[in-house]
C-alpha cells in the first residue's frame, strides 16, 4: 500500500483499481481496513483504530484517496466536500480525441441503481441531477489521448458518464461503452490530485498520486515530467 500523505490527522492513500473503498456485497477487504490494520501495526495500536471515510473512488478507479483519523478531522473535511473546497483533478486516457482540446460539460445524471450505471442528458430530465466538470487535453500518443478533468460536482459515475456523452469512453470501462477491458481489469481513470486546506493546521495541501504502473500511464508520465 502506497501512502501519499499522513500525519495525527488525515492519512492518503494510493488506491489500486482493485481496491474498494468500503465493504459491499463482495465482502473483500475494503481499503479502509487495510489502512486501519497499517495504522494499528505501524503504532501498536490497541483496540479499535479510528479511520473516518471522506469521500470514495468507484472500484476500477485508481489514485489519491483521503481518510480522517479523528473525529474532528472527519467533521471538518465533511464541511469542506459540502462546500466544494476541495479540489479533485483526474487523469482519463481516451481513445477519441475530443472536439475541442478544453472544455466545460454540463449534463443532467440520471443513476439507474438497479444496473449501477449513470446516463447523462443534455436538459434536466426527471429525477436528474446537475453534473458539472472541466477538462483539457494534456498529452496524446499514437492511439490515445490523455485528459486531466476537475471534477466540479460529484455525482455517481460522473467522468465516465460524461465523458461517454461526448464520444469519449475511458480506455477499459466497458460499463461506459469502451470495447475491451484493460488487462489489469480496471478503468484508464486516475484520481492524481487533492488539493485543499488541512482540516486542523490550516495550511494548503497538494496530494498527488502516480498511475498504476502500465505502458501507457508510463509514457504519458514520461513526456509530462
Amino acid at each position: 500500500m502506497e501512502i501519499l500523505f499522513e500525519d495525527n490527522h488525515i492519512i492518503a492513500v494510493n488506491k489500486k483499481n482493485s481496491d474498494i473503498v468500503q465493504g459491499d456485497k463482495t465482502g473483500d477487504e475494503p481499503l479502509s481496513e487495510k489502512v486501519k490494520s497499517y495504522i494499528k501495526k505501524k503504532y501498536n495500536k490497541p483496540g479499535e483504530v479510528y479511520l473516518g471515510v471522506t469521500h470514495r473512488l468507484d472500484r476500477p478507479v485508481s489514485g489519491a484517496i483521503l481518510f480522517a483519523r479523528t473525529s474532528k478531522a472527519l467533521t471538518r473535511l465533511n464541511e469542506m466536500f459540502l462546500k466544494k473546497e476541495v479540489q479533485k483533478t483526474y487523469w482519463a486516457i481516451v481513445k477519441n480525441r475530443p472536439q475541442k482540446d478544453s472544455d466545460y460539460l454540463e449534463h443532467y445524471i440520471v443513476r439507474d441503481q438497479k444496473k449501477n450505471k449513470s446516463f447523462a442528458y443534455d436538459k434536466e430530465v426527471k429525477n436528474s441531477k446537475l453534473a458539472e466538470l472541466s477538462y483539457r487535453l494534456i498529452a496524446s500518443a499514437d492511439n490515445y489521448y490523455l485528459l486531466e478533468v476537475d471534477l466540479l460536482t460529484g455525482r455517481h459515475h460522473q467522468i465516465r458518464c460524461q465523458l461517454t456523452k461526448i464520444g469519449c469512453p475511458i480506455k477499459g470501462d466497458l460499463k461506459y461503452g469502451f470495447p475491451r477491458s484493460n488487462p489489469d481489469g480496471g478503468i484508464s481513470l486516475h484520481s492524481r490530485k487533492i488539493e485543499l486546506i488541512h482540516p486542523v493546521k490550516k495550511e494548503k495541501m497538494n496530494v498527488i498520486a502516480n498511475p498504476p504502473k502500465d505502458p501507457l500511464w508510463d509514457y504519458f508520465l514520461s513526456i509530462l515530467a
